[in-house]
């Protein structure tokens, strides 16, 4: 029996400029999922982010978060998969960070609880990065001494910063054969970067492979704005860059489909749910 799954990227993609949905996407989705559609999203965010932008979304499919990092069960309410950076490599990490004087985010769990660690925010994009997230999501942020003093289960670092500074601490870290380095511009501005370093195995390419084996989807169709999506749509048999999408990421999608400020993802799903079958 045909089972596809239509997964898209949040942010750029299925989100508008104000990082929101709109209520023309709400309502589609909404009745699209009550009508059968499998539908799910897989995203750099965290869960705590995702859940609080998704509310109003009756969500009922398994969650590919932080670029494949997690799997998060809709069904059971629990993380079924998570990725773990091993203790060499995040001390590596750390001497990096204190060579370069770069300020960033760890992420990490005690059991099933995530937090996220912070030795500084001098930096200004981080800081407001921190706060928005503390502001709209009520987000716990730690402040640490050093990331190497914290006992828990590192999964992910990000930084934030221009693309200068950023690249200084990239280089420091591309050559780590352990570590999954995603490079890429802030699509909420011109002038920054994000680095974000997880477990080797990490990404939605690995993500959307986990649906595949385990809930047994026979076709999956992605959504996309970004260099992190490449990776998904290699996973997919169909992929569709939004028209504001990254020039590479149209040159390796299925298709190009319409904007995220023109509600894109969701007039594409509408259009191909009610597609008439052909006998």
């Amino acid at each position: 029996m045909d089972k596809t799954l239509y997964i898209t990227d949040l942010d750029g993609t299925l989100l508008n400029e104000n990082a929101e949905l709109s209520e023309y996407t709400t309502n589609a989705l909404n009745r699209l999922i009550d009508e059968g559609m499998n539908f799910s999203v897989a995203t750099a965010r965290t869960g705590a982010t995702t859940f609080k932008l998704l509310k109003d979304i009756k969500l009922n499919q398994p969650l590919v978060l932080m670029n494949g990092v997690l799997i998060y069960d809709m069904a059971t309410e629990h993380f079924v998969k998570k990725l773990i950076i091993g203790e060499k490599t995040r001390e590596r990490i750390n001497n990096a960070i204190i060579k370069t004087g770069q300020a960033g985010l760890m992420y990490g769990f005690i059991g099933d609880q995530m937090t996220t660690y912070y030795t500084n925010l001098e930096i200004k994009p981080l800081r407001e990065f921190v706060d928005e997230r503390i502001q709209k999501f009520n987000k716990k942020f730690v402040k640490v001494q050093n990331f190497a003093d914290v006992d828990a289960d590192i999964i992910y670092f990000t930084f934030l910063n221009t693309k200068d500074n950023i690249t200084k601490i990239h280089n420091e870290l591309k050559d780590i054969n352990d570590i999954h380095c995603v490079f890429y511009p802030d699509i909420y501005s011109n002038d920054l970067f994000y680095l974000e370093l997880t477990n080797i195995e990490a990404s939605k390419f690995s993500g959307i492979k986990y649906l595949r084996e385990n809930y047994g989807y026979t076709k999956i169709i992605g959504f996309g704005d970004n260099l992190n999506d490449i990776p998904l749509f290699d996973a997919c048999d169909e992929s569709y860059a939004v028209s504001n999408a990254k020039e590479d990421v149209k040159k390796a999608a299925t298709a190009v489909i319409g904007a995220n400020t023109e509600d894109g993802v969701v007039k594409w799903l509408e259009r191909k749910w009610n597609e008439p079958i052909n006998p």
